[in-house]
């Protein structure tokens, strides 16, 4: 199978709004705690530029892990919960930070945990909005570049596990 790799977004375009979305991070959590949490794998390499961007004090980090795409491009029938968050959320700030929200489905469903376990607040920032897909009517607090369609690979965001260490974000065309 015969795969291009179509840039959309470069890597000083992209470093210099996940600075901006640490600034904004900052501002809004101001005085707050706050736990940010890395939804694994896709987003490891924004969560780690992001949260050296982020400027609070009383800033805790945590990690989930969910599939939901196996080695297709379309979203799997069923969301996997295979690392849970180690810290205790009651009572905190949440940041959960994505790779890319395109349907919504896991987005919602750690909304939604993160809730029941008692999170005072609960925000999302990713890297990538994709508006194209999209199932489940939420909001990215902080979006770093909104798109339509396309599938996204780069920057954390794989196919087939391939294509993660690219430091810009590319449209995988088959």
């Amino acid at each position: 199978m015969a795969v291009t790799l179509k840039l959309v977004i470069d890597s000083d375009t992209l470093h210099r709004r996940v600075a901006e979305l640490g600034a904004e991070v900052s501002a809004f959590y101001q005085g707050k705690p706050l736990v940010v949490v890395c939804v694994l794998k896709g987003a490891f390499l924004f969560f780690a530029d992001l949260v050296r961007c982020i400027k609070n004090d009383a800033l805790e980090l945590d990690f989930v892990r969910m599939s939901s795409y196996g080695g297709g491009t379309s979203r799997g029938r069923q969301t996997t919960f295979s690392k849970d968050m180690e810290v205790d959320v009651a009572g905190k700030h949440v940041l959960l930070v994505e790779d890319i929200v395109d349907t919504g489905h896991s987005a919602e469903f750690l909304l939604e945990v993160l809730a029941n376990r008692g999170a005072e607040s609960i925000r999302i920032c990713a890297v990538v909005d994709k508006l194209e897909r999209r199932e489940v009517d939420l909001t990215v607090d902080f979006a770093g570049f909104p798109l339509q369609k396309g599938f996204i690979v780069g920057y954390g965001m794989d196919h087939a596990e391939k294509y993660r260490e690219l430091d810009a974000v590319y449209e995988l065309v088959l």
